[in-house]
């Protein structure tokens, strides 16, 4: 056990413990004294308010991980989904929006296996080193469009519209759906949030009905008039068993991975990029040290890496136990349903000694776990990192003396456990 670990517990530990919860906006907004009360005195901690097993210390959520099978994504993804309300939200996308289409990503093994191999014929290195020069350009103009101007919301103004222009073009969709993304994209995270109350529920079930309906059309069009995009890959994907079989996906399965692609592929990386401007604007020495790395290719993919170990875009993903079993010195029944806090794991300072410390010379650099890890690890990941990685080397050349417009007690974050995005952000800069 960690010197961690061993610390008296303070009144305020004991306070949060006892009272603490997930669900609490204030403790939402600003989690990280209630991640360290559970790593020092209780790492599998058990919140009443949100039913949930809060995962918090570094090697318990390694052993997750490594466990697929006992520790099932399947039943702790959709156990989660549309809690309270589950059975009234898929008659609702049954009767409206073309069908239920459970995330076929969010499976086990072998389920998962066969899902994982058809989905990564979207994300080949040379298809992911190809939208480089174009995600320079599409960054590079939006930076320019609001340049002159000396104040804008990083996140309404930048972070969302540059994921959303990004996305369109992967999967080939129109852009006149701008408008439209960003609320079916709060609409489906909301599903996993555990925030939203039934009136809520079915506002945002409308907007995912709108939004399967929109993937459904397209998803037909590529079927007869295949394109260079990411819905064309999925729709016509193939991989050949070792039986000579020929393996697809069915129409069912296909939407639920394009429905994930366009809202992970939009909601995470839009959160990484306000996380970025965050950064930049309320530690001036952190925007030199990245002005210092720009031409760098190592350096500033160090910097990518250091920016996504502390301030995650993905705050933790749901498991569900499958038997009996012991982790974090607690016997967990079957059934049990486990939050793994990924931001939690990546402050643990016997990991990451000086966790609160932006060090791109951190020798375990990579070891965090914002993408999850494991059979599970984020198939995207190469080109998120890509974008944050061309997003930061643009404004930096573009922009200077970045500042927030707010106090940072007024800052407020979206209501789901899921991410913890900044709402809005206003900020004040120079043009370079």
């Amino acid at each position: 056990m960690s010197q961690e670990a061993k610390c008296p517990m303070s009144q305020e530990d004991q306070a949060l413990l006892e009272s603490g919860s997930m669900t609490d906006p204030i403790i939402s907004a600003r989690p990280r004294p209630y991640y360290a009360a559970m790593r020092e005195h209780d790492p599998v901690h058990w919140d009443e308010k949100l039913g949930m097993y809060l995962i918090s210390r570094y090697q318990d959520i390694l052993t997750i991980q490594q466990d697929p099978i006992t520790f099932s994504v399947n039943k702790g993804y959709h156990t989660q989904q549309a809690k309270g309300f589950q059975e009234e939200f898929q008659d609702i996308l049954k009767r409206d929006g073309g069908g239920y289409f459970p995330d076929a990503i969010m499976s086990d093994p072998p389920y998962h296996t066969r899902i994982r191999k058809l989905m990564e014929n979207a994300f080949t290195a040379h298809r992911v080193k190809e939208l480089e020069p174009r995600i320079t350009k599409v960054v590079a103009d939006l930076i320019d469009s609001i340049a002159d101007t000396g104040a804008a919301d990083a996140i309404h103004d930048f972070s969302v519209p540059l994921t959303i222009r990004i996305i369109c073009e992967q999967l080939g969709l129109d852009w006149d759906i701008k408008d439209r993304i960003q609320r079916w994209s709060i609409a489906v995270t909301a599903q996993i949030g555990r925030m939203q109350d039934r009136e809520q529920m079915v506002a945002h079930a409308r907007e995912i009905c709108e939004l399967q309906q929109y993937l459904i059309g397209k998803m037909k069009e590529r079927k007869d008039d295949p394109r260079e995009d990411m819905i064309s890959d999925l729709v016509h994907a193939k991989i050949q068993t070792d039986d000579g079989t020929v393996e697809t996906l069915t129409f069912e399965e296909a939407v639920s991975l394009v429905r994930a692609l366009l809202i992970a592929g939009n909601e995470t990386t839009a959160t990484a990029l306000g996380n970025l401007f965050y950064i930049l604007a309320t530690q001036p020495e952190i925007a030199q040290l990245l002005k210092d790395s720009v031409d760098d290719d190592r350096l500033l993919n160090r910097f990518v890496e250091e920016l996504l170990r502390i301030e995650p875009p993905v705050r933790g993903l749901s498991r569900m136990t499958t038997r009996e079993v012991e982790l974090g010195g607690k016997t967990l029944p079957a059934g049990a349903h486990l939050l793994l806090m990924y931001a939690s794991a990546n402050d643990q300072a016997d990991v990451f000694p000086e966790p609160r410390s932006f060090d791109i010379n951190r020798p375990n650099i990579g070891r965090h776990v914002s993408f999850g890890g494991g059979v599970h690890r984020c198939v995207g990941l190469a080109l998120a990192r890509m974008e944050i990685k061309v997003a930061a080397r643009e404004i930096v050349r573009r922009m200077d003396n970045i500042r927030l417009a707010i106090p940072v007690e007024d800052i407020t974050y979206l209501p789901t456990v899921a991410t913890q995005s900044i709402e809005r952000l206003p900020i004040t800069f120079t043009r370079r």
